[in-house]
């Protein structure tokens, strides 16, 4: 026990002289979160993302790994307005970490912007509907500056002493975000106007910026699948409104569109919607490098 004892003391002064800390632990619920908290901690936490871009959000499996990391989380960092609701109260409850649930340990980006498309009133029977707005603002720039600086904020009450790390990550990183939004909205005017045609209101932020009009959807409710009626309705919008694409996410089920691209030979469009939804997305500034540069593509 004593030569136990000598050796824990030993390893606990050498881990002190080469200055070794603990990092912070970040459980995000979506790569976007993920990727925004890298640029912002870097290598102070230790991040761990619950979900990729090629899984539908609202069908997530509470698994026993995930429980794991969440029970050591520091902080869970996630979109909320209801996007979780199907699978994160399970995975919180079965994770024992009461610090996460709320107060500090709880981050949930919707807090920190408005959304777009919230509903007047509540029914059911409309399909997926978001009480909240929304939730994909992910795809507004101007929104992830609003966030960021909320979560780097967070990320100094919960790890005082590296404040002034996370204040110059911050400072980076809004000034290659402006710049970023600056080349983006160049490269992208040709954009403004075009026409499109979406799987699931995914789009609605990324649209408003771009200036995209959508004119109609694959789901005639979200969430709920197209029946062969309604796609001959949705034939008939693209025949009427001439959209320029077909647009996806990697994690959709492409058969409607592929369907309706047979029958009006409109090209389908698949965007990454978060950080690794295609091979470019390493990151948030690629995700959007990807994203524009794909529509440009169908848009010529």
């Amino acid at each position: 026990m004593k030569r136990m004892l000598n050796t824990l003391l030993l390893t606990g002064s050498c881990l002190f002289a080469t200055g070794i800390e603990a990092k912070l632990n970040v459980f995000a619920c979506e790569p976007e979160w993920g990727a925004l908290a890298k640029e912002l901690a870097g290598d102070k936490a230790e991040i761990d993302v619950a979900t990729t871009a090629l899984q539908n959000i609202h069908q997530i499996e509470p698994k026993p790994s995930l429980i794991a990391k969440l029970r050591r989380a520091d902080l869970l960092l996630c979109t909320g307005a209801e996007l979780e609701s199907g699978w994160l109260p399970q995975l919180t409850r079965q994770s024992g970490n009461a610090n996460v649930v709320s107060g500090n340990g709880n981050f949930m980006a919707a807090s920190f912007i408005t959304t777009l498309d919230k509903p007047a009133q509540i029914d059911r029977a409309a399909g997926d509907v978001h009480p909240q707005g929304n939730p994909h603002f992910h795809l507004d720039p101007y929104r992830m500056s609003i966030i960021a600086e909320a979560l780097a904020a967070r990320l100094e009450v919960l790890d005082a002493a590296n404040a002034a790390v996370y204040r110059k990550n911050l400072a980076d990183f809004n000034t290659r975000w402006s710049s970023a939004i600056k080349t983006w909205e160049a490269k992208a005017k040709p954009l403004a106007g075009r026409k499109i045609i979406v799987h699931h209101k995914s789009w609605a932020y990324l649209n408003k910026w771009l200036g995209l009009v959508q004119v109609a959807t694959l789901e005639p409710m979200p969430g709920v699948p197209p029946t062969s009626s309604y796609l001959v309705s949705v034939v008939s919008a693209a025949e009427k409104e001439k959209p320029m694409a077909i647009i996806l996410a990697g994690y959709q089920d492409p058969k409607a569109a592929n369907w309706l691209s047979k029958r009006t030979g409109l090209p389908i469009v698949i965007l990454p919607f978060s950080v690794g939804g295609d091979p470019m997305s390493k990151d948030l500034f690629s995700m959007y490098d990807s994203t524009i540069n794909k529509l440009l593509a169908a848009a010529k």
